[in-house]
């Protein structure tokens, strides 16, 4: 594995606040080279690779709740993507396509040919273009609450319903080039404190102000618009893949407050092997808002992946 020093200070698990007891005894930050770019990754656990993929506006940190619990069963790998976190944050490079190949040279330098991935808002889009471009890599996708990755599913229309409007404005404003940074610096509180009350259970706010330092400096504000700004190249990518049904089984998870069914139709018009949940009393953010409810719906769906890593580590051993 090619990797650096040891990370430290915010954004780091020396940085973070609140993690749940003993979480730095199982877990460590590490930087990871990629052969593009340079990903912070929170790895910890013993069993077959589990990669965990975060949303906007989020970082790693976001699976803080459920890391512990899965890490009894999978080597849990939590990602700052591209751009995010303590990642590097080139000017280019955030179509799905390219944040994909960025997780597969992350698991190539951890030393793993095959894993199961979870992926949340627009870590779903990653995860499922990552399955698509790379099903020999993927036995197992969960996607959670986005209604589908931009491009398999019809655009919404720019004239929606108040409440809609309030919750997916920054699907366009995000995009602008230059104009967002001049509003939201100064304003990061603001801005990201409104993008959180899409959860139905209201965060901490100690946990909203860490994602909010995390993102009021320049670069991190940038980089941030990145995925968005980049949207043209992946819906005509998502144009492509969903010509080509998902064949790995696929759990598509939605908040009830949220996308909810939504989620699951999606995911059926691109995938033939697809099981669906909805997370009760529950709104966007769900590994947050709900934890031990996320993990009920993830480990029976996890469960055959981590049988068969153990089977054949037991098989190996006898061959041995």
């Amino acid at each position: 594995m090619n990797s650096t020093s040891t990370p430290q200070g915010p954004g780091s698990i020396s940085g973070a606040p609140n993690l749940p007891q003993g979480f730095a005894d199982t877990f460590s930050s590490r930087f990871v080279d990629t052969g593009d770019v340079r990903l912070h990754a929170v790895v910890g656990g013993d069993g077959p690779p589990l990669l965990l993929v975060h949303g906007w506006p989020e970082t790693w940190y976001a699976w803080r709740h459920v890391m512990p619990t899965l890490a009894r069963d999978f080597e849990v790998i939590a990602v700052d993507q591209r751009g995010i976190g303590l990642s590097d944050k080139p000017a280019g490079g955030y179509d799905t396509a390219t944040l994909a190949n960025d997780l597969i040279g992350l698991m190539d330098a951890l030393g793993h040919d095959q894993f199961a991935v979870v992926g949340h808002d627009t870590g779903f889009a990653i995860s499922y273009a990552l399955a698509a471009d790379h099903p020999e890599r993927v036995t197992r996708a969960a996607l959670l609450e986005i209604p589908g990755s931009p491009g398999t599913v019809p655009s919404p229309p720019v004239f929606v319903p108040a409440p809609i409007n309030d919750r997916l404005w920054h699907l366009g404003f995000n995009r602008i080039e230059g104009l967002n940074e001049l509003l939201v610096t100064g304003r990061e509180a603001a801005f990201f404190g409104w993008e959180f009350d899409a959860a139905g259970k209201k965060l901490p706010e100690d946990v909203i102000a860490y994602y909010v330092a995390a993102l009021s400096n320049p670069e991190s504000l940038r980089s941030s618009f990145g995925w968005y700004r980049a949207l043209d190249a992946t819906i005509a990518q998502d144009a492509e893949r969903k010509d080509t049904p998902l064949a790995m089984p696929v759990l598509a998870i939605g908040g009830a407050m949220s996308f909810g069914p939504l989620v699951g139709d999606s995911v059926k018009a691109v995938a033939d092997d697809v099981q669906s949940a909805i997370i009760p009393d529950t709104g966007h953010f769900v590994a947050e808002e709900s934890p031990d409810e996320l993990l009920a719906a993830l480990t029976p769906f996890l469960a055959p992946y981590r049988d068969s890593a153990v089977a054949d580590d037991a098989r190996a051993v006898v061959s041995a």
